[in-house]
């Protein structure tokens, strides 16, 4: 989950800009959009990726190996010619890609790519908060086995309990956040209720720049 944040902005560097480019296909298939906002934010970027109906859940049957479209299909409830969209989409923006497994007729497998596996991390937090807020009884629960474990450990393997920590400290990533900046941050004296949100830090004084 450390790995987020550092996933989204790899998504909106130069690096990606080729997904970024075409990110609104997602929404409107076969269009090429470069997306403006009243704010610059990652989130929103991110949101023209990951947020259309179905991608989500195809993403969802891609992690759990999914890999044939009739597979993918049954298991989302998704339209084919939506399903359809939304692989192909997939496949441009970067995180997918498809092989051929017949070419009589062509039929192709989906798998996810790097890109596509990082946000595997956007849908375990999604996972988490909807078992902690919508679901009593969480219908999946993911196994986890703690890499560099000894042979032997019984806590190695272990129920995966997703928590966003920060890279730096390893603490919960809401616990202490305070004053965003950027290029996409309210101002300070900004109007109507938007400015810049300050929360008590121990050990940092809100009225001084901690650098």
């Amino acid at each position: 989950m450390a790995l987020l944040a550092s996933w989204i902005y790899r998504l909106t560097t130069p690096a990606c800009a080729h997904s970024v480019g075409i990110v609104n296909s997602l929404a409107y298939p076969g269009a090429v959009v470069t997306p403006t906002y009243p704010r610059e934010c990652s989130i929103a970027r991110s949101l023209d990726l990951l947020g259309p109906r179905w991608t989500p859940l195809v993403l969802r049957e891609l992690m759990f190996g999914a890999a044939r479209f009739e597979g993918i299909a049954a298991a989302t409830g998704a339209p084919r010619d939506m399903l359809t969209k939304r692989l192909r989409a997939l496949e441009g923006a970067g995180l997918v890609r498809r092989r051929p497994y017949t070419q009589r007729p062509p039929r192709y497998e989906y798998e996810l790519t790097d890109l596509g596996r990082d946000a595997g991390e956007v849908l375990l937090t999604l996972m988490s908060y909807g078992d902690r807020h919508l679901s009593p009884d969480p219908p999946v629960t993911w196994r986890h086995w703690a890499p560099g474990a000894p042979d032997g450990d019984p806590d190695a393997d272990h129920d995966l309990e997703p928590v966003l920590v920060c890279h730096r400290c390893g603490h919960p990533a809401t616990a202490g956040l305070h004053d965003p900046r950027g290029p996409g941050a309210p101002a300070p004296d900004a109007p109507d209720g938007n400015a810049s949100p300050i929360r008590t830090v121990p050990g940092v004084d809100p009225g001084v720049d901690p650098e």
